[in-house]
Order: C-alpha cells, then structure tokens, then sequence
C-alpha cells in the first residue's frame, strides 16, 4: 500500500500523511464524506470537488441492493456512475446487514432479508469482495461480524471469530491488484480480544484497518480507551480508520490518539435536520431566535452560503420544507469539515497541534452566538 507518514508530532501521536490510490492521493488526516447510495445526499459530485472533498465512503450492501452491480459494471465503475473521479472507499455492508432483524448467521456467512422488497440474499465473505471489486472502489473493506450488542460478551468473541475466518477468505478470494483490501478489527470493549484479532490480522498482510464494533451503544470512554489500545498495538506503518465516528471534538481527541480516516453520515444528516457546524459551536439554525437574524451561518467561514445567505434566510427555508435549504446547510457543514481537517493538518505539521486543540475546542464551545 502506499501510505507514507510524513509528520509525526514529538508530544502527542498526532501524525499526518498522504494515501495514493489509482485515483488520486488523500491527505491524512482525511475526513470522509457519506455517499451511501453512490451520492452525499442532496450534493452533486461536483460541489463536492468545489469544496474540497478528498475521498468519499460509499456502501457496498446498499449498491448491491439498489441499483444492482450489473447497473455499475454498464457504467464502468461507480467512479463513472456517480461522476467522481476521486478516491472512493466502499463499506463491505457487514455493519448494515448485522443490524437488520432475524439475520442467520452461519460459518460460510450470512442469510439477510432485504428491507427494500423482503427477498432473502446470502452474502459471504467471497461474495462480499465480489461485490465490491465489480463496484470498483479504490479502497475495500473485509466482510466483518459487527456485534449487536457492546457489553454481550460471548456474542463480541463470536464475532472476533468469524471476523478473523472471513477476512482470511477475503484476503484470499481478493486479486485485484490496484484495490486495497483493508481488515476491520472487532473485539469490542475487550482488550485480549482486541489483541487477538489485530494479531491475527496482521498475520494476514492488511496494509490498512478499520476500528470497528465501536460507537455502537457504549460509553464514550470505552470507545476512546479501546481505540487508544488498538492504536498502541498497531504497527506504525498501517493506516488506521475509525469507522463511523466524526463531530469535531471527537476528531481532535482521536487524531491526538494517532488516526489517520474517519468517515461519519452524522455531518449532512444534521445539516437536514437543521444543525450547522460553526467555528463556535454546534447550533440549531431553525430556532426562533434566528427569525431575525441577517448575519452568515458562520462569521468565520469563507464558503459561498455564508457569503452569499443569511441564517434567517437559511431558517425561513429548512422551517418551511424547501430543499434548496437542506441543500446549503449541507454544502456549508461539509465545506467546514474540509477546512477544519486541513487546520489539523497545518497544525500538525508545524508542531503545534495541541495548542490548536486546545484553541479550537475553547472557541467551539463558547456558543454565544
């Protein structure tokens, strides 16, 4: 794999580094963009490029359902299909499919119903990868057990379990050469099952891993305590991916901890909801005390919505149903992640990330505004 670390900070394991892929190069730290169904909702990919966005997620079990892998392969790639010509990570859809009720789990893999017409599918390890090589993603994932439940403890180790099994028939099923093939670590709250599985794995050759099983209903403490474990215990040299977590303040703690990808649906879900990211915090722009308000959503943001629109504006349209206003909350919220990614980049690489940590989460959490 190519991924090379290029700044290591001295007093914390905060480091930055560029990933190349067939597509393009990432720089890491890199936040990704949510583009579940081949799009981030309500954007269009070359918005996307407009603000800045490096490399985008998508899902393999939701492709593979709707619009089908024949649909992609006519396109040439989901590349093609969804006009992006950057880098594109697909999810192997295990976490999705283990969240669905009444799933039969079985050595060789996983019968699941269908929520979108009830027809029952069967996905194996050899099938996931399948899936994904025919999709054409720069980056995939290993089919992985994520367990339902954090604290069940012979339920966390049956998952280890099969997870190690199937990422050795992924590893082995998997020959396309210009596709990285990553292997996601579960074990939930567990360090030896943690250890097992990341030496296992490591047995195997993956150049990068996935922290999975977590952010799944336990303590916030237990996730960071977890995670900084699996990070003491992973070779230097393997690019590390939180999977599933990413608000601001979390990112800087697990940046300072030594992740390198995040990727979080939880950014433009809120901006539809009518949350907005700004430099002092997380507000709520449909509340009444922004009625009158004829400032930008963010003071400090140079994108073209606070440019050009007011948070009054913005209110009046999200309260009222209009699109167009879950459009530019949206484009704002991920325009202020790409740059608050390419401050913590700035920062570590001149040294000073943690007086940027420090500065950042006192400006955040002042929410006067």
């Amino acid at each position: 794999m190519n991924f090379n670390i290029l700044n290591q900070n001295k007093d914390t394991r905060a480091r930055t580094g560029e990933l190349t892929t067939p597509h393009g190069k990432v720089k890491t730290p890199c936040f990704m963009q949510v583009a579940t169904n081949a799009t981030v909702k309500t954007l269009s990919s070359e918005e996307l490029q407009q603000i800045g966005v490096e490399m985008i997620i998508a899902n393999a079990y939701h492709i593979y359902l709707k619009p089908g892998i024949e649909i992609i392969n006519q396109a040439g790639s989901i590349h093609n299909f969804m006009n992006w010509q950057k880098p594109i990570v697909t999810d192997s859809g295990g976490f999705q499919i283990f969240s669905l009720e009444n799933v039969k789990v079985e050595d060789e893999g996983v019968y699941f119903r269908s929520k979108l017409d009830g027809s029952l599918h069967f996905i194996t390890p050899e099938k996931s990868i399948e899936i994904q090589n025919r999709i054409g993603a720069d980056i995939i994932m290993a089919f992985d057990y994520c367990p339902k439940n954090w604290n069940n403890y012979e339920e966390v180790k049956k998952s280890v379990a099969l997870t190690i099994k199937w990422a050795k028939r992924c590893k082995e099923f998997h020959e396309i050469e210009k596709q990285e093939l990553f292997g996601i670590i579960q074990g939930g709250i567990y360090e030896e099952l943690r250890r097992e599985c990341i030496e296992k794995l490591e047995k195997m050759g993956f150049d990068g891993y996935g922290l999975g099983g977590l952010s799944i209903g336990e303590p916030y403490e237990e996730t960071v305590k977890i995670a900084e474990y699996i990070i003491r215990n992973l070779p230097e040299r393997r690019l590390r991916y939180f999977m599933g977590i990413g608000m601001p303040l979390q990112i800087l703690q697990l940046v300072e901890m030594g992740i390198d990808l995040f990727d979080c649906g939880m950014i433009t879900h809120i901006a539809r909801t009518g949350s907005t990211l700004t430099s002092r915090g997380k507000i709520n722009i449909k509340a009444g005390k922004y009625k009158n308000d004829f400032t930008p959503l963010d003071p400090d943001c140079t994108c073209f919505v606070c440019r050009n629109y007011t948070r009054a504006y913005i209110r009046h349209l999200i309260n009222t149903g209009e699109i167009t206003g879950l459009r530019l909350n949206s484009y704002h919220n991920i325009y202020f992640m790409m740059r608050f990614m390419e401050d913590i980049r700035n920062a570590i690489n001149m040294g000073n990330f943690k007086k940027f940590r420090k500065n950042f989460e006192k400006k955040y959490n002042n929410i006067n505004i």
